[in-house]
């Protein structure tokens, strides 16, 4: 199904530094309409760390993807791939909602503390059962598969970083890097980050919640940077928790 090509060496820029990159696009799953969801990988997908950033998972909140284009021309550090996937709902993108094409919320309908709450039609409905959506059901595949020992999503607008129950040290030093303050939401069940945080030993996984409208050059830049940084491992100095009860709902 994922039909990975080998390797090919290009010529990348890595924010003006020239190097070759192994570059492999892959085909991992399609949304409800059919729509082929894919992801760019960058250097070797069996390096030590490997890091998934995924630009939109919520249809109406997309300004991320400029941060994962921005990423494709990046030169991941030695020991280091990048996962790059622009949409996990390119049909709640295109339709302009949060939800995929069934309503389904797709970040409450992860495994993990999954409940049946609400109807279809509410703006956070879980689906009729963890797992019951093709983008959920792929994006967990490839997750279970590369096992990352990153994951970012991005989110919009309430700005901020969410310490998301990975590393606080990882989430605050990219809070940091990219002028966000570095907030504790609540742990919503069924997400993405909950259940990735819970089911991957050693790897963190978090929210970034960018401000609303689009994402500047500048700004894409600035967390393409803070991405290759926290992806390479070298912003994990301690820092505290800003949640009360940090491990509460992993």
């Amino acid at each position: 199904m994922f039909g990975v090509p080998a390797p090919v060496p290009v010529q990348r820029v890595a924010f003006g530094v020239p190097a070759p990159v192994a570059v492999q696009s892959l085909t991992f799953g399609h949304s409800v309409r059919g729509r082929a969801l894919r992801a760019l990988v960058l250097g070797d997908p069996s390096a030590p760390r490997r890091a998934v950033v995924i630009g939109c998972i919520h249809g109406n909140e997309c300004a991320g993807e400029a941060i994962v284009a921005r990423l494709q021309h990046a030169r991941p550090r030695p020991g280091t791939a990048l996962w790059l996937i622009p949409s996990v709902n390119p049909d709640g993108h295109l339709l302009g909602t949060r939800q995929n094409a069934r309503g389904v919320d797709l970040n409450r309908n992860f495994p993990f503390r999954w409940r049946r709450t609400g109807v279809r039609g509410n703006f956070d409905w879980p689906g009729p059962a963890p797992l019951s959506e093709p983008e959920s059901r792929s994006l967990h595949r490839l997750l279970a598969r590369v096992r990352p020992t990153l994951t970012i999503y991005y989110h919009q607008q309430a700005a901020l970083v969410d310490e998301s129950g990975g590393n606080p040290g990882i989430e605050g030093a990219y809070a940091r890097a990219v002028g966000l303050p570095f907030r504790c939401l609540p742990r919503y069940p069924g997400s993405a980050t909950t259940w990735e945080n819970h089911v991957t030993r050693g790897g963190t996984a978090f929210v970034v919640e960018l401000p609303a409208g689009p994402v500047s050059p500048a700004k894409a830049h600035r967390h393409a940077v803070a991405v290759l940084a926290a992806a390479a491992g070298t912003t994990t100095r301690a820092a505290r928790s800003p949640c009360p009860n940090p491990r509460a709902g992993l």
